[in-house]
């Protein structure tokens, strides 16, 4: 019976956290977007972006010589 003395104050004690904890979340965004984070694991993003145009160093030099080579 002297356990119940503690256990309950505490349990209400946890109850107040949670709901705070509850409350702080609903209060910063946490719960705006709900459906988003489930598509973003669908979307395909595997593929590797593709790679820039490549560039001849020796085709922007003014040697003429360089390009009979």
């Amino acid at each position: 019976m002297e356990t119940l003395y503690l256990l309950i104050p505490l349990s209400v004690v946890l109850v107040f956290l949670i709901g705070l904890a509850f409350w702080w979340s609903l209060r910063n965004g946490q719960f705006d977007d709900l459906e988003g984070p489930a598509y973003r694991i669908l979307m395909d993003d595997d593929r590797s972006p593709p790679d820039p145009p490549a560039t001849d160093s020796a085709a922007h030099t003014s040697d003429p010589q360089r390009h009979c080579e």
